[in-house]
């Protein structure tokens, strides 16, 4: 069985204003509370014990998150690129409600259409979809019967967890990822995956 632990980042500035920010705009770090968080997280990993490899998105957030984990679990950090967030086009820095007021359309089609992009020519959810796939399988391969801690964003740690339900695209919108929070997921060798938790946040109470 192979386990992929997955790490949302620490909060950042724009994260309690619920502003978007992906991997077309501004490249944030952790703010103090998130430091907390990441702090917190690594002492819960580390609890826990047993994971072998800690992979992360190459952005501020994730990396400052990632690092916290990988130094207290004694391992180094791997960046893959494609676990970076979605690139959310004209929408960077919004909040949903101000994107809802600017461009309802663009909206109400990317919520309808894993197919249609934001605005701005941003990247679909199929798009992110391909290469966070990408990503598991390679990891699986890599590291079959390992467990591992994957460091990313929302729409990667969700498309992840809704390819292991084998949920539809729309589900993506249905789950809560917070910040620092943890999710698992394990795979058979015959790739039968389980979703073992969401949204685990008491590390951070």
């Amino acid at each position: 069985m192979t386990t992929l632990v997955l790490l949302r980042h620490g909060e950042t500035l724009l994260t309690p204003q619920r502003r978007i920010s992906g991997s077309g705009g501004s490249d944030p770090g952790l703010s103090p509370a998130g430091r907390r968080q990441a702090r917190a997280t690594a002492d819960a990993l580390a609890r826990r014990g047993g994971i072998e490899a800690v992979v992360t998105s190459p952005m501020r957030r994730c990396q400052e998150t990632a690092r916290s984990a990988a130094a207290r679990l004694g391992l180094s950090v791997q960046v893959d690129r494609d676990l970076r967030e979605a690139d959310f086009g004209a929408w960077e820095g919004l909040t949903f409600a101000e994107v809802r007021e600017r461009y309802p359309d663009d909206l109400s089609a990317w919520f309808a259409s894993p197919e249609s992009p934001p605005s701005g020519a941003g990247e679909t959810v199929q798009q992110v979809t391909r290469r966070v796939a990408a990503v598991r399988d390679g990891l699986r391969a890599r590291y079959a019967g390992a467990t591992v801690l994957v460091v990313s964003h929302v729409v990667p740690v969700r498309t992840l967890l809704r390819l292991a339900l084998q949920a539809p695209p729309h589900s993506l919108f249905r789950m809560e990822v917070a910040a620092a929070s943890l999710s698992t997921v394990t795979y058979e060798e015959d790739g039968t995956a389980t979703v073992r938790a969401l949204n685990d946040t008491h590390h951070l109470d």
